[in-house]
């Protein structure tokens, strides 16, 4: 296999063969990182996830996949899906940065169901699924977590108060040998799932959780 990566595809902006009604508009060749989430709401540190994602795996694109309900999440708490839209194209700065409703769009909600999709509406795009470090210390209760490592390359990026656990969470410990160096994370798009990498960063402490409860009080 070849690692070699001439550089970002360019930007389109006009439509592209690979818009198929789900607002997505990937090439084949590109390497794009998938972020889901409720984004409830989105904030800097999604942000700083995506943005860390981008750089350290060298992505053409970050999909920020907005979910119409978190299945294990209550909808009580939940904003409107357009509030949530409107929140993470807040945070999600640059062109390389796409905040999709694809889940609304093709009628799935669990994250496996949701990247097989993506993986059939878009062949050759090189995709890796993106998470924070909070997310792979419950990893293995999510449905299809084990087909989701065996689909596309993942990577996880620190978040706070969560780096052992996560790293001792029975996902890590079930791929351990999977695991990819943080220095050849660059490599990742290209490598045969399964394939995992951590990448530590400079924390960011913000939650959607804590900015919620601010605001009730």
């Amino acid at each position: 296999m070849s690692f070699f990566h001439a550089g970002p595809a360019p930007l389109r902006t006009g439509p592209a063969s690979g818009a198929l009604r789900d607002g997505l508009s990937l090439s084949p060749g590109m390497r794009v990182g998938l972020f889901g989430g409720s984004f409830n709401p989105a904030h800097d540190g999604h942000a700083h996830v995506a943005e860390t994602a981008l750089q350290r795996l060298d992505l053409d694109r970050v999909v920020w996949l907005v979910s119409p309900q978190n299945p294990l999440k209550s909808a009580a708490d939940s904003a409107p899906l357009s509030d949530r839209m409107a929140s993470a194209r807040g945070q999600a700065h640059g062109p390389a940065m796409i905040v999709s409703d694809f889940e609304t769009r093709t009628g799935v909600s669990w994250t496996v169901d949701t990247l097989r999709a993506v993986v059939a509406r878009h062949p050759g795009v090189h995709f890796v699924w993106l998470m924070g470090s909070d997310n792979l210390a419950s990893f293995h209760r999510w449905r299809g977590w084990t087909d989701i490592m065996r689909l596309m390359p993942v990577a996880v990026i620190a978040r706070p108060g969560s780096q052992m656990e996560s790293l001792t969470a029975p996902a890590a410990a079930r791929f351990a040998g999977y695991r990819v160096r943080p220095e050849q994370a660059g490599l990742l798009p290209l490598l045969e799932a399964p394939a995992w990498t951590y990448l530590s960063a400079p924390l960011n402490h913000r939650s959607s959780s804590a900015i919620r409860a601010a605001r009730r009080k």
